[in-house]
């Protein structure tokens, strides 16, 4: 045989067997969400399974379920401990029944302290707010797991109403769906507050069940079909108005990725939570035209003194709280120290929003509510 014809074979015997094993080592995820296939937050899921099979070079591919097909939506964060899943995509208010402090990690009530998404991703990564994260779920809830924020899903509006609503003493006693530690907020407010996944609560609103929900705002409550049962929705809510989702993976699955394919899967989780969430703010923009144009919807501004009552409630919370649990305290104060740093600066650097928003699109008078002066 000529020599390069050796060569040729050589080469050719080197790319098979490279192939062949990479091919072995490619890994497949079985990973679910609590959402619904139909929701934006199950396509943050889908994107980022395609972007970390892309950055990994096909070395890590994850099969993204939707809410229930292995476990039921609330169950995938012990699931995962388990390892009867390798991961999951979900949101960290959901875990308070195991520690308050949990909501913590989804931006908290209240903004936590004012801060925006912006200045809550600012902690994530250099404020100490993953090592929190890691540190609370490891070591405070002993879960065998590894976390990372995934996405950005505020500010979240304050709900949907069968009726419409001007201060504290209307919604006093409505059946409505909250979840978290915002649920208890809402019920020392004097909601009656039922906790159910997102999938549930339009034929819960459809049986009469409840009377008002809060999901997201936007393109995700009219995919719900949010505005076909309700026609006041209010906007602001300060409960989640840094709101984040979180990926979770099995930490002996983690421990068995390269350092390439960890680095590849922060890599992937960063473009996941940017591209994803800019795209989101026009879906959203968009979402609010066609339940004003093609649904009736009436969105509404949210009474400032119920946001402001919200505030001083969940602060009296916190500080209950931080009597009790020292990690609560830990990480509130971590949080605090960050944004007393950087939400007074940012407020005397930047110019409100509403400034050359307005400036360039007026913004008419607010109407008041249709159906207002009606008995309820």
């Amino acid at each position: 045989m000529r020599p390069f014809v050796r060569s040729a074979f050589a080469l050719a015997c080197a790319a098979s067997f490279a192939t062949a094993a990479q091919a072995q080592q490619s890994t497949t995820l079985k990973m679910q969400a609590t959402w619904p296939a139909s929701l934006t937050l199950y396509e943050n899921f889908t994107y980022f399974a395609d972007r970390i099979n892309k950055v990994s070079g096909g070395s890590l591919k994850i099969d993204a379920m939707p809410a229930g097909q292995v476990v039921p939506a609330f169950e995938v964060l012990d699931a995962t401990h388990k390892k009867v899943l390798d991961g999951a995509h979900s949101w960290s208010g959901y875990w308070v029944g195991k520690s308050k402090t949990a909501i913590l990690f989804t931006g908290g009530p209240g903004g936590t302290f004012g801060m925006d998404m912006i200045d809550a991703l600012g902690w994530m990564h250099h404020g100490g707010g993953i090592e929190l994260a890691q540190e609370f779920f490891n070591k405070e809830l002993k879960l065998n797991l590894h976390w990372i924020p995934i996405l950005p899903s505020g500010p979240q509006a304050f709900g949907w109403f069968k009726r419409p609503i001007k201060n504290l003493a209307d919604f006093k006693g409505m059946k409505c769906r909250q979840t978290g530690l915002n649920a208890e907020v809402y019920a020392k407010l004097g909601q009656s507050v039922v906790n159910m996944p997102g999938g549930e609560i339009v034929p819960a609103a459809q049986r009469g069940v409840i009377d008002c929900a809060e999901w997201v705002g936007g393109v995700e409550d009219l995919r719900l079909g949010l505005p076909q049962v309700w026609k006041y929705h209010y906007t602001p809510g300060m409960h989640e108005s840094n709101s984040m989702l979180e990926v979770i993976v099995n930490g002996d699955v983690w421990k068995g990725f390269t350092s390439h394919q960890q680095e590849a899967w922060r890599a992937a989780q960063m473009e996941t939570f940017v591209r994803w969430g800019v795209r989101w703010q026009k879906q959203n923009a968009d979402a609010i035209e066609e339940m004003r144009t093609k649904h009736g919807t009436q969105i509404l501004r949210t009474p400032p003194a119920i946001l402001v009552e919200f505030m001083k409630t969940w602060d009296k919370m916190a500080a209950e709280e931080s009597a009790k649990d020292p990690f609560f305290k830990k990480v509130l104060e971590s949080q605090r120290v960050y944004a007393a740093k950087v939400v007074p600066a940012k407020r005397f650097m930047f110019p409100p929003y509403s400034f050359a928003a307005n400036y360039y699109f007026p913004e008419k008078p607010a109407a008041a509510a249709k159906g207002e002066g009606k008995k309820k």
